[in-house]
């Protein structure tokens, strides 16, 4: 622990974040440690107190930052949506974290035991079929659908494998229109936070008079604004992310059935024409 904090500090950058720190908390020592006598020095008694009065209440209005609970209780009604965006956004980004495993969708061991079956020549129609079934991975069902065209010609059988991967390509994609949706609307609600906090500030602050409930309205929207961003970046992220899985996924399954469509399309299985023989002619 020493030493990662003896290395930190001989950053340029983690010396410059230290000196900002602690010429931070001097500026806060001495702005608290400094005497109320300039509000006292004032010709008017009553202002005095006056002031002594709105600093005080504006200490007790401050938005307290300690926890979470407090945050979410001081930014107002609509940071009830963005923690509930955040919730559903761990879900889904963990549902499919576990989904989206390679060894999930194209399972190494079967692949290559089935393809070298096939490159053998000890698979046939049923065969194939009964070993796709008990896999059960989106790479057999691809398997699958080829299979069930054993022997016919490569077009056919590369038809009926684009349609399989189409349904398991919807299969991967789903939920992530739901991670896209949350990075969409979780921006959308803390703006609207921010619009209520200002119109809600400036009411009271034409109302009362005080100037300090503006400073507090203000607080109160950015907060949501940033509870908003808190969510949306990841949001984001995670969908860009599972994307870019999803279409390399797609790639490699493509290739596959293209294998496969060679290894057991009629061309493949009937093999080369034979070669045509001449009669010799009788002396």
């Amino acid at each position: 622990m020493k030493s990662t904090f003896k290395t930190f500090c001989r950053h340029r950058i983690g010396m410059l974040i230290m000196a900002a720190f602690v010429g931070l908390l001097l500026a806060t020592n001495a702005s608290a440690q400094e005497p109320p006598t300039v509000v006292m020095q004032t010709p008017d008694v009553s202002k005095a107190v006056t002031a002594v009065g709105v600093k005080v209440d504006a200490e007790e209005d401050a938005i307290q930052v300690t926890d979470l609970w407090s945050i979410i209780r001081a930014s107002g009604p609509l940071m009830v949506p963005i923690a509930l965006c955040s919730f559903v956004l761990l879900i889904f980004v963990f549902e499919r974290s576990m989904s989206l495993r390679r060894g999930r969708i194209i399972p190494k061991p079967f692949v290559k035991r089935f393809m070298q079956q096939i490159a053998d020549g000890e698979l046939d129609r049923e065969k194939a079929l009964e070993l796709c079934e008990e896999n059960g991975s989106p790479v057999s069902e691809v398997f699958a659908a080829a299979a069930r065209k054993w022997g016919r010609p490569s077009v056919e059988i590369e038809q009926a494998v684009i349609d399989a991967g189409e349904r398991t390509t919807n299969g991967l994609r789903r939920y992530l229109r739901v991670i896209n949706g949350v990075a969409t609307v979780s921006p959308l609600l803390g703006l609207l936070g921010t619009v209520v906090g200002m119109i809600k500030s400036f009411n009271q602050m034409a109302v009362a008079g005080r100037p300090e409930l503006l400073a507090q309205g203000i607080g109160e929207a950015l907060l949501t604004t940033a509870g908003g961003l808190s969510v949306a970046i990841p949001a984001l992220i995670f969908y860009l992310f599972f994307v870019s899985r999803v279409d390399r996924l797609i790639i490699d399954i493509d290739d596959l059935g293209q294998k496969v469509v060679n290894a057991i399309a009629s061309e493949q299985i009937e093999g080369t024409p034979k070669k045509k023989t001449t009669r010799k002619k009788a002396a």
